[in-house]
């Protein structure tokens, strides 16, 4: 039986992975383990240095290589307009 209630057994998961390597290949499989590989690092490098940021009291920096991310910090500034009149 391939599933059953439960765990199932070592026959039924090599079965499942014969047939993953069929449909995707050596080669896919490969680049999306290491790209999930690379994830991994990087999410730990993060929470990492957001961890010595807070021991610091320092605000994280937030670093990517690829893409744009724009780190920023919002301020309220109070004016004349009638924006802010209504608001107050």
């Amino acid at each position: 039986m391939l599933f059953a209630f439960g765990m199932p057994s070592t026959g039924s998961l090599i079965l499942i992975l014969v047939i993953v390597l069929v449909l995707f290949g050596t080669k896919r499989l490969r680049s999306a383990g290491g790209d999930l590989g690379s994830a991994i690092k990087n999410f730990k490098q993060s929470m990492k240095d957001a961890q010595d940021a807070k021991k610091d009291n320092t605000p994280a920096q937030v670093v990517q290589d690829k893409g744009n991310i724009i780190d920023a910090e919002a301020n309220v500034k109070h004016t004349d307009s009638p924006v802010n009149k209504a608001s107050r």
